[in-house]
């Protein structure tokens, strides 16, 4: 339940972001408001996820994926360069995000 619960951080996170750059430096008050409700979501989601899954294991994974997203996003819908460099580097975003993981969970 606690890593669905990750995931809902994860994916309201991305929107959040997602938004802030629609949201035009707030001059497009329905994509704000949209930014204000997914990171009210996300951090209210994390507050009780890291009760549960370590804070080393469950920030790394939030922020590494949720960054790992918003590259993604930025190259495919913002139209930002897609090179091999980026691609490199997003996945090695996501193998340290992993790899925190499968040894941060120090018997919990």
């Amino acid at each position: 339940m606690w890593w669905a619960l990750l995931a809902v951080a994860i994916v309201s996170e991305v929107g959040g972001t997602t938004c802030l750059k629609l949201s035009n430096g707030f001059t497009n008050w329905p994509a704000t408001a949209a930014m204000v409700l997914f990171y009210l979501v996300t951090f209210g989601s994390l507050i009780f996820v890291v009760k549960h899954i370590p804070v080393s294991v469950s920030y790394a994974v939030w922020s590494g994926v949720g960054t790992a997203l918003i590259a993604t996003i930025g190259m495919v819908y913002f139209k930002e360069p897609v090179t091999v460099a980026r691609l490199l580097f997003i996945g090695l975003i996501i193998g340290g995000a992993v790899g925190l993981n499968l040894v941060g969970s120090g018997g919990h």
